[in-house]
């Protein structure tokens, strides 16, 4: 229950910086999409799927990387080789984000003319380059945070970036970009490069400080074993993630060509493009940031429990983490399935949102339990089969792309993300289910969040018909949303799907309750071998 304590207050910290910049995040979304119209949200939509690409050379994989071996080097007593590992990891950084940065200064001009199609993202391109050595070394202090429990420290960075972005941003749309839709996009790409160097320089002075504090550097102590072990690790992870990531931005620009394929105009394609990505995900995946929070700190967490070859601790993390990221996701999904209407046309009003909203909504839960479960499997050492996996997805979405999109359009499109994300999250969980012999319970953890938020939605829509002057806008969606997941909270209590073991296991991580450790206890033996004496419990193990 220490270790859970830690995460859980950790992911607070977490959850909490993570709303707060997805919510100011999807506020600028709104923001500038109502400012620089669909158009260049699709032409930077498209960019950013060309920027990806990039980042993920400069990344490499290395915050997985340091990640996973911090953990496992202080595990197993070496805390005086984390210096000389760190070190390692930054001249691994600085080497990719370096080739990451003059990769794509060199190649913008054929991707705008032959990729995009489009010559007024090439300025925007090269500017993108400048922040990919910043990033790269971000990932090393980022990884390091993770492993060592202080991940508040990277949030800080991360927050200071969002605001300073949006201020950067806001400041170059209202007084150098005009309505020429080239100059939108470099104010909005030059704002996100100040603000990333000034986070840089506030998250390296707090890993410096960090690291002197904790791990202060020892003469004559060599980690080149665990720079090795670094290198195996990372490698493998930046090579799959490298064809995978090709293959996302290969299928970014196939969209747009197969929707002029498919008889859309040139700006109706772009128009579309954006309306789902630049505006419907978002609000998708704003929820997200809470399972992406406490997904980032089970890396560290469960490889801890790997070193230690402590089976049933894993058993039991990941029963909890699926229970709750479905519990969750289902919630999410169902309400915004039921407003979807109401919040498209208050966020976005004249558009499409809410149809895609409506549409893709019921694909939050295998989205989130996707996230949850790739984490898992990377704490559990299963990272290359994970990016396995990633990668065979990334491949059959082009496919899709390529045969659908010219033939159905839009629809082709939304056909395409269905099939992919079914297609990933079936063999990632089927994968975890294998390495760590885990039961789920289907009715528990599915059908009575499913018949919950069923009911929620169904009462909040009668309260609110027996509520004529409920009044419209931002202000009383959010209500709306509030009251349905106030009947959900109600109604999976009542159906059990959060019962006694779980409140019980909740109330541990805010206080010491011998009977709640008991319940937590029994239910951990149960799942990690039901019907065997407690000798297998997690103090034993």
């Amino acid at each position: 229950m220490k270790q859970a304590k830690q995460i859980f207050r950790d992911a607070l910290f977490l959850t909490a910086a993570a709303l707060l910049m997805r919510t100011v995040g999807v506020w600028f979304q709104i923001a500038i999409s109502n400012r620089a119209g669909a158009e260049a949200m699709g032409l930077f939509s498209l960019m950013s799927g060309v920027y990806g690409f990039a980042l993920t050379i400069a990344t490499s994989g290395i915050h997985l990387g340091v990640t996973r071996m911090v953990t496992e080097t202080v595990s197993r007593g070496r805390a005086n080789r984390v210096p000389g590992l760190l070190r390692r990891a930054v001249f691994f950084s600085l080497f990719f984000g370096c080739l990451a940065a003059i990769l794509l200064v060199c190649s913008a001009g054929a991707v705008s003319r032959f990729w995009i199609k489009d010559d007024r993202v090439l300025v925007s391109l090269r500017l993108f380059a400048v922040t990919l050595p910043l990033l790269s070394l971000s990932s090393v202090f980022g990884g390091y945070f993770t492993a060592v429990r202080r991940s508040a420290k990277s949030a800080v960075g991360q927050v200071c970036e969002q605001g300073l972005r949006i201020g950067f941003c806001m400041y170059l749309l209202a007084f150098f970009a005009g309505n020429e839709t080239e100059r939108i996009l470099v104010a909005l790409v030059l704002g996100g490069a100040l603000a990333e160097i000034l986070s840089f320089l506030l998250e390296l002075v707090l890993y410096l400080l960090d690291r002197r504090k904790h791990f202060p550097r020892r003469k004559g102590i060599s980690a080149a074993a665990e720079g090795r072990e670094l290198v195996r690790i990372t490698l493998p992870v930046a090579f799959t993630t490298y064809a995978r990531s090709g293959l996302i931005t290969l299928e970014h620009i196939l969209i747009p060509e197969g929707l002029r394929n498919s008889g859309a105009t040139h700006t109706a394609a772009l128009a579309a493009y954006g309306s789902i990505q630049g505006m419907a995900l978002p609000i998708i995946l704003y929820p997200a940031a809470i399972i992406i929070s406490f997904s980032g700190l089970l890396i560290p967490a469960l490889a801890e429990c790997r070193v230690r070859n402590s089976r049933v601790r894993i058993r039991y993390m990941i029963s909890r983490v699926w229970h709750f990221s479905l519990l969750f996701s289902i919630g999410v999904a169902g309400i915004l399935v039921c407003f979807s209407g109401e919040l498209g046309t208050a966020l976005y009003p004249g558009t499409d949102t809410a149809r895609y909203l409506r549409i893709l909504a019921p694909l939050i839960p295998i989205m989130y339990v996707d996230t949850a479960t790739d984490a898992m499997l990377k704490g559990l050492g299963e990272q290359f089969r994970s990016m396995i996996i990633n990668i065979a997805d990334a491949g059959l979405s082009v496919l899709l792309v390529w045969i659908l999109v010219p033939r159905f359009g839009i629809v082709g499109y939304l056909v395409t993300i269905y099939i992919s994300e079914l297609f990933n999250t079936i063999l990632s969980v089927h994968r975890l289910l294998i390495v760590s012999k885990t039961t789920p319970k289907i009715f528990k953890w599915v059908y009575l969040p499913l018949f919950s938020v069923i009911g929620a939605s169904l009462a909040a829509k009668g309260v609110l018909s027996l509520l004529p002057n409920a009044g419209s806008g931002k202000f009383a969606v959010f209500l709306h949303l509030l009251l349905a997941a106030g009947f959900y909270l109600l109604f999976v209590t009542l159906f059990g799907s959060v019962g006694k073991e779980e409140r019980a296991w909740i109330r541990t991580l805010f206080r010491k309750s011998d009977s709640d450790h008991r319940a937590v206890k029994e239910t951990a033996d149960d799942i990690a071998a039901p019907g065997t004496p407690p000798a297998t419990s997690l103090k034993a193990d």
